[in-house]
């Protein structure tokens, strides 16, 4: 048997420590990236979450198949875009009026809030839709008035169906549009 010499040996002992330090890092950076994967789901899941459009009733605002981040809690302002649990889907309306509110509507799709003509430069046809409340109408304490705004085919509050939206079933206010890259930004 051949002993080794000192050259080999130290040769032998740097591919050594080469190995070590690499499977050292590979197991460092796996676990960064564990850790950090696991903190964006958390983040994505009880503070923002991600939803994707469906349906048409909020065009011209949100189109079919957009993503669009939503921000969880909240003080909810006439205007604001939310997302709310409705019969295990969420529905994405615009806030029209807060618990207490008066909400009127005229047969040619005119919102008045408080006996105030309500301004809704977000819209391109106004229309009554389906609508079978008795109006003017009073939001009950802790329920919000919410409406789509494509009025002609959405369904919402004016729809004894679905009615106002209690706090506990709103999911967050829609805030920013990230899908498609082309129409990425803030929702309003």
């Amino acid at each position: 048997m051949e002993v080794p010499t000192l050259d080999v040996l130290y040769t032998e002992l740097e591919r050594e420590l080469t190995r070590s330090r690499f499977a050292r890092a590979l197991r460092s950076t796996l676990a960064i990236l564990v850790t950090v994967a696991a903190a964006a789901v958390l983040v994505a899941t009880l503070a923002t979450p991600v939803l994707q459009i469906t349906g048409s009733s909020m065009t011209p605002t949100l189109h079919d198949g957009q993503l669009v981040v939503s921000i969880k809690g909240g003080v909810f302002e006439p205007g604001d875009v939310i997302a709310f649990y409705y019969n295990n889907k969420i529905l994405v309306k615009r806030v029209i009026a807060g618990p207490g509110d008066w909400v009127d509507i005229d047969k040619y799709g005119n919102v008045f809030v408080n006996d105030q003509a309500l301004d809704e430069p977000y819209l391109t046809d106004k229309a009554l839709g389906e609508c079978d409340i008795n109006l003017p109408y009073q939001v009950p304490d802790g329920r919000y008035f919410v409406m789509g705004d494509h009025r002609a085919t959405s369904v919402d509050s004016r729809s004894s169906t679905i009615g106002c939206v209690a706090e506990e079933q709103v999911v967050g206010n829609i805030s920013f549009r990230i899908w498609p890259l082309t129409e990425l930004g803030p929702v309003s």
